[in-house]
C-alpha cells in the first residue's frame, strides 16, 4: 500500500465497496424474488400458491448471509474454509437457474440472457468484493507490519541513547557518591547530637506522661467508685420496689382468697341468687379444692345441671382464675 494512502482513505474505500456490494445484492435479491415467484406459483399445487415466495426468499437469504460473513471474515484476515465457497456457488447457481427457469422452459434465449444478468452480477460482485476485501486486509496488514518495524527501530535507537545516558549517569553518580559520603559523615554527627536531644526530650515526655496517667487513673477510680455507689443505689431501689410489689401481690391474693371464702362459707339458700353472683360462686369453687358442685348448687339456689355446665365451661381457665 502506498505511503500516501491514509487509514481514512482505506475506510472510505471499504465503505464505498460495502455500500456498492449491498446495493447490488439487495437489487438482485428483489429482482430475483419478482422473477422467481411467478415461476414457483406456476409449479405449485393448487391451494399452495401462497408458498411461492418462500424458496426465492430462502435462497436470497443464503446469498445475504454469504456476502455478510465473507465480508466480515475478509476484514479479519481470515476465511471460513471450503464450505462457505460451496454455499456461495450453490446459492449463486440456484439463483441463476431459478431466474432463467421460466425463459428456458419457453425456449426464450433472450429472456434467459436478460434474467441471467442480475444473478450473475450478484455472483461476480460477491467474488470481487471478497477479493477486494482480502487485498485491502493484506495491504493494511503489510502497512501495520511496516509501522511496527519503524516503531521497533525507533525504540532501539531510544534504548541506545538510554544506554549512553546511563553511562553518563553512572559516572556522575560515582562523583555524587563520594561527595555524599563526606556529607553523610557530617550528617551522622548532627544525627548523633539530634538523638541525644531526642532522648532527653523523651525522658521528659515520659515523666509528664506518667504524671498524666496517674491523674487519669485517679479520675477513673473516682468515676468507678461513683458508678459503683450509683449501681448499689439502683439495685437497692429495684429490690425495695420488687419487695413492695410482692407484698401488694400477697395482699391481693389474700383479699381474693378471703372473698372466695366468703362466697363459699354462706348458708344454703332457698331461692336462686342473681346469675352474675352465681357465676362468681362457681369461679370461687373451681379454684378451691374440696368444694363440690352440690355445695355450689346449695349456695346459689341454681340446679346442679346448671352448676355442672358452668364447671365445664370454666374448667379450662382454672389456672387463670386461680391467679
Amino acid at each position: 500500500m502506498s505511503a500516501l494512502v491514509t487509514p481514512q482513505q482505506v475506510r472510505s474505500a471499504e465503505r464505498i465497496l460495502s455500500i456498492g456490494t449491498w446495493t447490488i445484492t439487495f437489487g438482485a435479491v428483489l429482482y430475483s424474488m419478482l422473477t422467481v415467484t411467478p415461476l414457483m406459483a406456476d409449479h405449485t399445487p393448487e391451494g399452495w400458491g401462497w408458498t411461492a415466495p418462500i424458496l426465492p426468499l430462502v435462497v436470497d437469504a443464503a446469498v445475504v448471509i454469504v456476502v455478510r460473513m465473507d465480508g466480515l471474515l475478509a476484514r479479519l484476515g481470515s476465511d471460513g474454509g471450503g464450505w462457505p465457497v460451496v454455499l456461495r456457488w450453490m446459492t449463486g447457481v440456484a439463483t441463476v437457474l431459478l431466474n432463467v427457469g421460466e425463459s428456458a422452459l419457453k425456449r426464450d434465449l433472450v429472456g434467459v440472457a436478460v434474467h441471467a444478468v442480475a444473478p450473475l452480477l450478484l455472483i461476480v460482485t460477491a467474488e470481487t468484493s471478497l477479493a477486494y476485501r482480502r487485498s485491502i486486509a493484506r495491504a493494511v496488514a503489510a502497512r501495520e507490519a511496516h509501522e511496527r518495524a519503524e516503531r521497533d527501530e525507533h525504540r532501539l535507537r531510544a534504548e541506545q541513547a538510554q544506554e549512553r545516558a546511563r553511562a553518563d549517569q553512572k559516572e556522575a553518580a560515582e562523583t555524587a557518591a563520594r561527595l555524599a559520603r563526606e556529607a553523610d559523615e557530617r550528617q551522622r554527627e548532627r544525627e548523633r547530637e539530634q538523638r541525644e536531644h531526642e532522648r532527653l526530650m523523651q525522658r521528659e515526655n515520659l515523666a509528664a506522661q506518667e504524671r498524666r496517667d496517674a491523674a487519669e487513673r485517679a479520675e477513673r477510680a473516682r468515676k468507678e467508685a461513683d458508678e459503683h455507689a450509683g449501681k448499689e443505689l439502683r439495685e437497692r431501689l429495684v429490690s425495695e420496689r420488687e419487695r413492695a410489689e410482692r407484698q401488694r401481690e400477697q395482699h391481693r391474693l389474700a383479699d381474693l382468697q378471703a372473698r372466695r371464702d366468703a362466697l363459699l362459707s354462706g348458708p344454703a339458700v332457698a331461692e336462686k341468687v342473681p346469675e352474675d353472683m352465681a357465676r362468681e360462686i362457681v369461679k370461687a369453687a373451681i379454684v378451691t379444692p374440696g368444694t363440690t358442685q352440690r355445695r355450689v348448687a346449695d349456695l346459689t339456689g341454681w340446679s346442679t345441671g346448671w352448676v355442672a355446665a358452668r364447671f365445664q365451661e370454666l374448667e379450662g381457665t382454672r389456672a387463670l382464675l386461680a391467679a
